[in-house]
């Protein structure tokens, strides 16, 4: 279709086809997923918008789009205001929204798939209020009028490696078993793609950035698992690796399957599985325990081999980067630079190692004022030139057998101003309290964020995401169940053995970005008369910080130290993979404060 307006009329032809006053259009697919297949991608196509998290409500007279901070600047440059009203998360939710705006009487679509079941309670609830209802619809309306949507995906699966899993399927399974029995259950479905992956061993391709295939799974508690997959998806290097425990299915069957567990007491993740899940287990005759996903928490504390992996791959991955930092100190200054070309070679530095899998998100490469869009994508119409004189802001990552990392540097070009300087100290203030953050078992990442605000805070500023977020290992760059942020999550207790981000910033809109990343795992932490089991963060990434940016004055001789500690580390563990001019500018790059 030639336009978005076009996109948009067509879908209301078809809400009135189906006897509907409205319809919901989340980003996510029936997994849940942050990130989804190019066949998933509904809200991009009805849209344009280009963020990883929103939704849309499309009445016949108006239509809103909902998004978070991260995407207030992106859903304005993206999204028609002529035709669409931008609405702020958590700030108004669709529910409420719905219940200001559908017409008495009325009936919202949704699909089943798509949305959670606290949603569907919320969104009825809401519109109960109206007199108006909400409508599970078996045809999504955007997928009747959609002419080329894409097919899924149908990559081959592939085995992860027992050595870079740290345990094998069967072990993993037999635990999942024992945990069942603990929760007098008969089964747990799992429907979350990083999940299924963890748990069997295996990786996809099915979704760009992660490493996952398009599957469901029942796990039971004889340690025997059903695996819903696409036929075309298996080879006999998978069959063998899943063994004669695991049965497999066509992934079409899954839903006919959830009736047989009839008289079973069944595990659903009520953040994970959809609504159509817990109404087929219920309709079929199953007991449904509202339990968390038991892949989850194990998942997210990694193992040794995990960890050695990740720390193999953060190695690997910082000595790419500082490549691509000489370098862009050597070109920036030239002029000629754009946010696509450097991102182009930050990937081609990432393809030297020989072992890249893919990226672990599409690179967010922000000059000057695109550095203040917090997941600023980049493409053809918005592609800046790196200029001297401005910030330049690059969060990247990679996607490695071993591990997955993630990362960001902000880089003066030219000489930056004494705001610029001063407010990236302030970010860095806070990275390092994190950084060096000590704290009792049982801590909620909720209780830390705070460590990471409190400088720009004094000064009457702050960041609208997050600061720190779960990694998984060859999986989602984005994992939960641990967060470090005040909303959104956050109130997962810290373990030994969790990978976090430490991700301060601050945006000035219409000039220019900041943001200081690297990963962290919780450890144990010994301290001589502790009368309390205690835990702390060991940095795992490794890149030099720009020294240009750093406002001396503005430190504490113990934020010189850690700096100047961590420098030395980067020097120690990427100066090795270096040499000629890369090494000679690393070692100056990592020189004390």
């Amino acid at each position: 279709m030639s336009s978005y307006e076009d996109r948009l009329k067509a879908l209301r032809a078809q809400l009135v086809r189906q006897k509907l006053d409205g319809f919901v259009v989340p980003l996510t697919d029936e997994h849940m997923s942050e990130y989804v297949g190019a066949y998933a991608q509904r809200l991009a196509w009805l849209t344009g918008f280009q963020g990883s998290a929103g939704s849309a409500v499309v009445l016949p007279q108006e239509a809103a789009i909902f998004v978070d901070g991260r995407y207030t600047l992106q859903v304005r440059e993206q999204v028609d205001a002529a035709h669409w009203q931008y609405e702020s998360v958590p700030q108004t939710s669709i529910a409420a929204w719905l219940k200001d705006h559908a017409g008495q009487g009325a009936r919202i679509g949704y699909d089943p798939w798509l949305h959670t079941r606290a949603w569907v309670r919320q969104a009825t609830a809401a519109l109960a209020e109206k007199g108006a209802e909400l409508v599970a619809v078996d045809t999504n309306p955007v997928d009747a009028v959609w002419p080329d949507r894409p097919a899924p995906s149908d990559a081959r699966l592939v085995v992860h490696d027992d050595r870079f899993a740290g345990r094998s399927a069967a072990e993993k399974r037999a635990a999942m078993a024992d945990w069942l029995t603990a929760n007098k259950a008969d089964a747990a479905i799992l429907s979350a793609l990083d999940s299924i992956a963890w748990t069997f061993n295996i990786r996809g391709k099915d979704v760009d950035r992660t490493p996952v295939a398009l599957a469901y799974a029942i796990v039971h508690a004889d340690a025997t698992a059903d695996l819903y997959v696409a036929p075309e998806k298996m080879d006999d290097a998978v069959a063998q690796h899943l063994g004669n425990a695991v049965r497999v299915h066509d992934r079409a069957a899954f839903a006919d399957a959830l009736a047989d567990l009839k008289g079973k007491s069944v595990v659903a993740d009520p953040e994970r599985a959809v609504a159509a899940i817990f109404e087929a287990l219920e309709q079929g005759g199953a007991t449904v325990l509202p339990l968390r996903d038991p892949a989850v928490l194990p998942k997210a504390i990694k193992n040794e081999a995990e960890i050695a992996g990740h720390k193999a791959a953060q190695a690997r991955d910082g000595a790419a980067l500082s490549r691509f930092l000489h370098w862009l100190s050597v070109e920036a200054p030239k002029g000629g630079l754009t946010e696509m070309s450097a991102a182009d070679r930050l990937e081609a530095f990432r393809k030297e190692t020989g072992v890249l899998e893919d990226l672990s998100f599409d690179t967010i490469s922000g000059a000057g004022p695109n550095g203040a869009v917090v997941h600023y994508r980049v493409e053809e119409k918005t592609n800046r030139p790196i200029e001297t004189g401005t910030l330049y802001l690059v969060d990247s990552g990679g996607q490695y057998r071993d591990g997955t990392t993630d990362v960001t540097r902000t880089i003066a070009v030219g000489e930056p101003t004494q705001e610029m300087k001063h407010r990236f100290t302030l970010v860095l203030k806070g990275h390092v309290a994190l950084a060096r953050a000590v704290f009792p078992k049982g801590t909620r990442g909720g209780q830390l964020d705070v460590l990471a605000r409190q400088y720009l805070w004094a000064e009457g500023l702050d960041y609208a995401h997050g600061t720190g977020h779960g990694v998984g290992s060859f999986l989602s760059v984005h994992e939960g169940p641990q967060r470090i942020a005040t909303f959104g999550g956050g109130d997962e207790p810290l373990v030994a053995g969790m990978i976090l981000s430490n991700e301060p910033g601050y945006y000035k809109t219409g000039e220019y970005g900041i943001r200081i990343e690297n990963l962290v795992l919780v450890e144990e932490r010994a301290i001589p008369g502790a009368e309390k089991a205690m835990l702390g963060f060991e940095t795992l990434t490794f890149a030099p910080i720009d020294r240009a940016l750093v406002a001396l004055d503005l430190l504490s001789r113990e934020e010189r130290a850690w700096v100047d500690a961590y420098h030395a580390a980067v020097f120690d563990l990427v100066g090795p993979q270096l040499d000629g001019d890369a090494r000679a500018w690393l070692k100056a790059a990592c020189a004390p404060l």
